[in-house]
């Protein structure tokens, strides 16, 4: 029972109410563009594209698109409980199965890799670290690099898969 007073006492280090706040408003656009986007290729309002076919494609958004709202849910809620634990491995789950197929992802390159795949390793690495980190008790060091995590691998590669030209931006914008 004391190691976990120890715990929580730990993960008092938080991002501000602002920080959280920018987060909240980014995972929102974020999930509502990528939704909108994989509604309007789905009901047949978007131009028929080779992509639209791509199994890697479909795993990727099938879970980096949940992976959003669950993962600010996971890093706003409560911490260290069962619950936590069991929505965290299942949010790892899919960061690791979207890394994956993102590295399958390259026909839009013309069979290259490009600059997003940058992300993957980062994905890899940083959540075993974040793993390991939480196993040996830091939990601070877990946090941040959750946060990290969040932000830097999920957020802001999502944010630039709309950038024009992109597959995103065509099924939202054409």
């Amino acid at each position: 029972m004391a190691s976990h007073a120890v715990v929580r006492e730990a993960a008092a280090i938080d991002l501000s109410r602002v920080a959280k706040g920018i987060m909240f408003v980014a995972a929102g656009a974020l999930t509502g563009a990528t939704g909108y986007a994989v509604a309007r290729v789905l009901l047949g309002l978007t131009p028929a594209t080779y992509e639209i076919r791509q199994v890697a494609i479909a795993v990727h958004l099938a879970t980096v698109l949940p992976a959003i709202p669950l993962g600010l849910w996971v890093l706003l809620s409560r911490k260290g409980d069962t619950t936590h634990r069991m929505l965290g491995r299942i949010w790892a789950a899919l960061m690791v199965v979207g890394a994956g197929s993102a590295l399958f992802i390259r026909h839009l390159n013309h069979g290259q890799f490009s600059w997003l795949h940058l992300f993957v390793p980062i994905v890899f690495f940083t959540l075993y670290r974040a793993i390991r980190q939480a196993r040996a008790g830091q939990i601070a060091a877990h946090k941040v690099n959750m946060w990290r995590l969040y932000a830097l691998a999920l957020l802001l590669p999502g944010m630039f898969a709309f950038l024009p030209g992109r597959l995103l931006w065509q099924w939202l914008m054409v």
